[in-house]
C-alpha cells in the first residue's frame, strides 16, 4: 500500500487530535474535519490501511488509534520539510525583491535631483512587522533548540535556545503546535501575561523553553532594521553660491556622504508622519538639526509601499529653494513609486 494524499492528510488529523487530548481518536471525530469531506465508513477503511503499515496503533480493543513512532516521524519530517520550504521561499522572495528595490530607490534619487537641481536623498522601507506569524522550533543538538521565527513583512529571525536534557521529536512536536496554536497571528501587546503563563502552565517542565521563545518573538518583533539610504546630485550644491563654499559645500557633501546625521532626520519624519498622514515635512536651517545644514532647507515627504512598509524621500538646497517645486516633484514622486513598486 502508499501513503497517498488521502491517508496522510487522515494521518495529520489524528496526531494533531492526539496532540491536543491525548486520548486515543476514533473516525466519527476525524469525519467532523471539514476539509477532510470524507465518511466515517471511508475514514474507517483508511484507519485500518494506517494501522496495518505501521503508522497507527490501536492500544485497546473498540478503542480509537494513536499515532505510532513511525506516524510521528512522517509527521515531524513532512511538516518540518514544509517549514523549511516555506521559510527558503520567503527568504528568496526578499532578496529579489530587496535587490529590485534598491534598484528602483537609486533611480529615485537620480530623478529627485535631476528633476529639482538639489541634492537628494531616498532611504530604504521600515517594514511594519507587529505581529507573529509563525515559530518552528527544532533540534540542533542534545543541549539546544533552534527558534525560527517568521514576524509581518516576512522578517526571518534565528534563535538558538539552550535546553537542560535531550528532547524528542514528540516533545518538540508538542511545543510547536502549543506555541503556534496559542501565539500566532497575535502583537507583541496580546502576548500578555495571562496568556503566558497559560501556555508555560500547559508547557510543564518545558516552560522555560516556553519562555526563551517568547523572549526570541519579542526580539524578532521590536529588533531595529538597517536603514539604508541612497543619495544624489550632491554637486548641484555647488550651483547655490550661498553654499559654494569649500567649508559649507564639504560638510553638506560629508553629510551626504556619511549618512548618519540623515538617518536621524528621516526617523524623525518618519514618527511624524505616523500623526499628519503623510503631508511634506519642511525644516529650514537649524530646524534640520544637522550642524552641516544650518544654511538649507530640508524638504521630506514618505512613501508607503504594500505590507505596510514606508521609507522617506528628501528633497536638500538652498533656504530659498523653490519650495512649491519641491513640494510637487516629491508628490508626484510619492504616487510613481507606490504604482511602479506595485508592477514588478
Amino acid at each position: 500500500m502508499e501513503m497517498d494524499e488521502r491517508k496522510t492528510r487522515i494521518l495529520e488529523a489524528i496526531i494533531r487530535n492526539y496532540l491536543e487530548t491525548g486520548e486515543p481518536v476514533g473516525s466519527r471525530t476525524i469525519s467532523r474535519y471539514e476539509d477532510l469531506k470524507l465518511s466515517p465508513a471511508t475514514i474507517r477503511n483508511e484507519m485500518s490501511d494506517l494501522e496495518e503499515m505501521g503508522y497507527i496503533l490501536q492500544p485497546h480493543t473498540s478503542a480509537g488509534r494513536i499515532p505510532s513512532d513511525k506516524g510521528y516521524r512522517f509527521y515531524v519530517d513532512r511538516m518540518m520539510a514544509d517549514r523549511e520550504k516555506e521559510v527558503s521561499d520567503m527568504q528568496e522572495m526578499v532578496v529579489r525583491k530587496a535587490d529590485q528595490l534598491s534598484e528602483l530607490l537609486k533611480q529615485v534619487a537620480k530623478l529627485l535631483a535631476a528633476n529639482t537641481n538639489y541634492a537628494a536623498a531616498i532611504s530604504s522601507p521600515q517594514i511594519h512587522r507587529n505581529k507573529l506569524k509563525f515559530l518552528q522550533l527544532s533540534k540542533v543538538d542534545e543541549g539546544s533548540l533552534l527558534a525560527v521565527i517568521v514576524v509581518e513583512g516576512n522578517i526571518i529571525k534565528n534563535k538558538i535556545i539552550p535546553t537542560s536534557s535531550e528532547m524528542d521529536n514528540e516533545t518538540v512536536l508538542k511545543l510547536n503546535l502549543l506555541l503556534n496554536t496559542n501565539l500566532c497571528g497575535l502583537s507583541l501587546e496580546e502576548i500578555n501575561l495571562g496568556l503566558i503563563t497559560l501556555i508555560k502552565e500547559r508547557a510543564g517542565i518545558h516552560s522555560d523553553i516556553v519562555a526563551s521563545a517568547i523572549d526570541a518573538i519579542a526580539e524578532a518583533i521590536t529588533a531595529e532594521e538597517d536603514l539604508e539610504i541612497y543619495t544624489s546630485g550632491a554637486n548641484n550644491i555647488f550651483k547655490y553660491p550661498e553654499l559654494a563654499d569649500n567649508e559649507k559645500a564639504s560638510g553638506i557633501i560629508s553629510t551626504l556622504e556619511e549618512k548618519n546625521q540623515l538617518k536621524e532626520i528621516i526617523s524623525e519624519s518618519l514618527a511624524l508622519d505616523n500623526d499628519n498622514g503623510h503631508a511634506i515635512q519642511v525644516y529650514i536651517g537649524h530646524e534640520s538639526q544637522i550642524e552641516s545644514m544650518k544654511d538649507c532647507s530640508v524638504v521630506t515627504a514618505t512613501y508607503e509601499l504594500e505590507d505596510g512598509m514606508r521609507g522617506m524621500m528628501s528633497i536638500i538646497g538652498p533656504k530659498r529653494m523653490d519650495y512649491e517645486k519641491a513640494a510637487k516633484t516629491l508628490k508626484k514622486l510619492q504616487e510613481q513609486l507606490d504604482a511602479l513598486y506595485k508592477k514588478t
